[in-house]
């Protein structure tokens, strides 16, 4: 460290906290160690009597904390992605700035947090989340840092950790089976659910048809629906293995590609997806209709981003996928899905 006046102090970096005292009013911390001073400080330290101060003699190679961590930013945040205006003590928060589902590159989150002297905490990826929402952070350790140390980080990662994958608005045909709300025995609680769901991302129902259990009606309507060029079709009961659950079978037969018919998550086990070339046909079984959360919620953020799910993806929800029905839900910031 160096003593150097107070008035050639823009730019440097204090090596102590300076402390203000107010009689009878204040005692306290004006800056803290660490402090980048600015123009604007000079008076501040006139006014509690500094006319020297003792600072960083930050060498040739060496970042302070704060524009360390400001290359960290650039490196790390990608499209959809907004930084704090403020640093903090060589730390930058990450907002979504878009409603959409957030994408981490995981491995080169590792080898970020691998180089040491840095870090970088993120929330998970896939979490659907709205504008403003808080995604991760991200801060040098020490005060000033080897500026090759974020050189080799700039090496490493060549692309972005993080983004955000905005939704698509989508219009959705859903196809309602059951005989018992055909007949209207009972009233259909499937569309107010589903509605509700997709209208929360910005995607509407923009028709429901009612059907009984006859494979061949529900093989029709998905057609007629891919006629009318919907986005997406949702087909809802019927999904189980009972002889009488004909919906999987029709979803199989109306000649889409299968992905899944089955998923490694509770509630929704009996959860089924296939495509009619981009356009997914979900099969949803009867949980939707009366838990709060369930495989509906990990998956239709991430289809309203038009991304094409495959096996391995709906596999990958075993860890994680078992939703624990909190009292109070507080979906997607929890452990389900992740």
């Amino acid at each position: 460290m160096k003593m150097i006046k107070v008035e050639d102090a823009i730019g440097s970096i204090l090596t102590h906290d300076v402390t203000q005292i107010i009689p009878g009013q204040f005692k306290g911390r004006l800056f803290k160690k660490g402090h980048l001073i600015q123009e604007e400080d000079i008076e501040k330290l006139r006014a509690i009597g500094k006319e020297h101060i003792y600072v960083w003699e930050v060498k040739e190679g060496q970042l302070h904390e704060n524009d360390a961590a400001i290359r960290l930013s650039n490196l790390a945040k990608g499209d959809g992605i907004r930084a704090s205006d403020e640093i903090k003590e060589g730390k930058i928060d990450f907002f979504a700035d878009c409603d959409g589902v957030l994408k981490i590159d995981k491995e080169k989150l590792m080898t970020l947090n691998s180089i040491g002297e840095m870090m970088m905490a993120t929330i998970h990826t896939n979490t659907p989340l709205k504008k403003g929402e808080k995604i991760g952070g991200t801060r040098v350790i020490p005060l000033v840092i080897d500026e090759e140390k974020i050189k080799e980080a700039e090496t490493l990662i060549t692309d972005k950790i993080m983004w955000m994958e905005p939704f698509k608005a989508k219009k959705c045909l859903l196809i309602t089976t059951g005989n018992e709300v055909y007949k209207g025995t009972i009233k259909d609680a499937f569309l107010p659910v589903i509605k509700k769901k997709l209208e929360y991302y910005g995607s509407t129902v923009s028709r429901q048809v009612i059907l009984p259990d006859q494979k061949e009606l529900i093989i029709e309507a998905i057609k007629q629906g891919l006629q009318e060029n919907v986005d997406l079709i949702i087909c809802t009961g019927g999904m189980s293995v009972d002889p009488d659950d004909v919906t999987p079978s029709a979803i199989k037969e109306s000649g889409g590609r299968l992905v899944t018919y089955g998923s490694p998550v509770l509630p929704g086990a009996m959860f089924l997806l296939a495509y009619h070339g981009k356009t997914p046909v979900l099969g949803v079984p009867s949980c939707a209709m009366y838990s709060k959360r369930t495989v509906l919620d990990l998956v239709l953020p991430r289809i309203l981003i038009d991304e094409e799910l495959t096996a391995e993806d709906i596999a990958a929800y075993g860890h994680g996928g078992l939703c624990l029905d909190c009292g109070v839900c507080t979906f997607p910031h929890c452990s389900f899905g992740k």
